[in-house]
């Protein structure tokens, strides 16, 4: 199985093949565009992500041992960054989740050439996910 690592990788070397920002921008729409149906009884304020300018909804399921995430934006570039962010984190162990930093986003550039109100959404984004991991981690009491 791939690790998060390779998936990261893997998303460097696709960016770096497009030699512009606008052919990456339609990169990240076209894999925006691929991302699975979202289940509409998942569209509610338990999967709704803040600090998001777009509407985005993320959720999660599995356990410790493999974590799935679901997400969809109605912007076409959000989508884009959430489909990025689940080839990176989705269907991997929890622990590896909350533990491996997103050193793509500055590889492929992403970083820089955002705005500020997506950058912050995909960090928001990015947050969500992480936080959905770790609180599988957490030990239960009752």
């Amino acid at each position: 199985m791939q690790t998060i690592a390779d998936a990261q990788t893997d998303l460097i070397g696709e960016f770096q093949f497009f030699d512009d920002w606008m052919d990456r921008y339609q990169y990240l729409i076209d894999l925006g565009r691929k991302l699975p149906e979202f289940k509409e009884e998942w569209r509610n304020e338990v999967n709704r992500v803040q600090g998001c300018q777009s509407q985005v909804w993320l959720h999660a399921s599995g356990d410790a041992r493999r974590m799935h995430f679901d997400a969809i934006s109605d912007s076409a570039i959000v989508s884009g960054l959430i489909a990025l962010l689940l080839r990176v984190y989705s269907d991997r162990p929890a622990t590896e989740i909350v533990s491996t930093p997103p050193g793509f986003i500055s590889e492929i550039g992403l970083d820089s050439h955002l705005s500020a109100t997506r950058s912050n959404g995909l960090h928001a984004m990015l947050k969500a996910i992480k936080a959905k991991a770790a609180a599988v981690l957490e030990p239960k009491y009752g």
